[in-house]
């Protein structure tokens, strides 16, 4: 009577583990079928071309989005200034003032500068191709040489591609400075109505996100304030701080390229600054021209041009980071990789440069989701 109770009581144990791994599958296939469906929906929308259709819908409304932007990184110093008993209106005038003042006193120092870089780096071309030609030449003549190859066929394509390319240079520059000069007037354009539009934004920014909360039922308005204030914060101090970044690298790498005897330093600082703004590869990007064209110029340049990029990324790995970033976005490096990598197959290099703010607030959402469901619990089998 005894063991047949014993056996029962096996059994019933044995029934309930079978039963709570049961659950446990249940609930990883459907997590795993929520990735899935993840990622069907960001297939589906490259193939169906609804993000080009996005990107065409956010370019004509860009203004307005430029507006939203400044209004949102701006409204915490109007809050600060509302703080100080100063008028919302006024604090927006002087936050307007600061905006508009850094922005005439950048442009006053460095567009001249840029323009006349600009120009003397056109006029150079012909010589930067003349002795990358001849570096290619000493290359295959070496090659042949000391290692017994003959590479007669590379080398007549490779100076087929460099004569090629050099042509399409100087024939396309009228047209691409045309195209660059339409561009940049549609640019200033744009962002000069998004600067209007981001005073009134900026005033009513407050009224806006009542209005939000307003119409929301109420039961959705206690979790609408506090995911939203989440996310404002990560978001908020990644963006400011990613820019404040950027412009210290552009400084810095400004600096070191003019020493290193690379011309035209600041269009190719800016363009290590720009993109700055993907993690981990962005840096390797931007130093590829200004590498290439340095060892055109000499061998000493452009080890000089390796150098300096390698200082300031050690300067801004190990000062930069730490202190204007800090944690802010509490990201594993293998997960921000992991991101850079499946943005970047469907999205090209603008799903690059948004994946990591796109991660990060994903990860604030679920962990907001997680702390009222208790997802990681139910899963592991632990509860909090």
């Amino acid at each position: 009577m005894f063991r047949n109770k014993k056996d029962s009581e096996l059994d019933y144990t044995s029934l309930n583990e079978i039963l709570k791994i049961g659950s446990k599958l249940s609930e990883i296939f459907y997590v795993i079928a929520i990735i899935a469906i993840i990622l069907l929906g960001t297939h589906l929308i490259k193939e169906w071309g609804i993000l080009s259709f996005i990107g065409e819908f956010l370019a004509v409304i860009s203004p307005i989005f430029i507006g939203f932007i400044i209004a949102w990184l701006f409204d915490p110093l109007v809050r600060w200034f509302q703080k100080k008993k100063i008028p919302r209106l006024l604090g927006c005038i002087l936050v307007y003032l600061l905006i508009l003042g850094s922005l005439f006193l950048l442009l006053y120092l460095i567009i001249p500068t840029f323009i006349d870089q600009i120009k003397d780096f056109l006029g150079t071309i012909p010589d930067l191709i003349k002795d990358f030609t001849n570096i290619v030449d000493v290359f295959f003549k070496s090659l042949s040489s000391k290692a017994g190859i003959n590479a007669s066929s590379i080398k007549k394509e490779v100076y087929t591609a460099i004569e090629n390319f050099g042509l399409a240079v100087t024939t396309n520059i009228p047209n691409t400075l045309m195209v660059a000069g339409q561009n940049i007037i549609g640019g200033i354009i744009s962002f000069a109505l998004g600067l209007m539009i981001g005073f009134y934004m900026l005033f009513d920014f407050d009224k806006l996100n009542d209005h939000i909360i307003s119409v929301l039922p109420k039961k959705w308005r206690s979790t609408y304030k506090e995911l939203g204030e989440r996310l404002n914060d990560s978001l908020r101090d990644y963006i400011q701080g990613l820019l404040l970044i950027m412009l210290v690298v552009f400084i810095t790498q400004s600096i070191g390229l003019t020493l290193a005897g690379l011309k035209a330093p600041l269009i190719f600082a800016l363009f290590c600054a720009l993109t700055d703004v993907i993690p981990y590869f962005g840096p390797y990007i931007g130093a590829i021209p200004a590498v290439i064209v340095g060892f055109a110029v000499s061998p000493v340049t452009g080890i000089c041009c390796i150098v300096a990029i390698l200082i300031v990324q050690l300067l801004e790995n190990n000062f930069y980071q730490p202190l204007i970033m800090g944690h802010t976005m509490k990201l594993h490096p293998v997960t921000i990789m992991l991101g850079l990598l499946i943005f970047g197959h469907f999205f090209g290099i603008i799903g690059m440069i948004v994946a990591t703010p796109v991660i990060a607030a994903g990860k604030v959402i679920f962990t907001y989701i997680d702390e009222k469901l208790n997802i990681i619990g139910k899963l592991t089998g632990e509860d909090k």
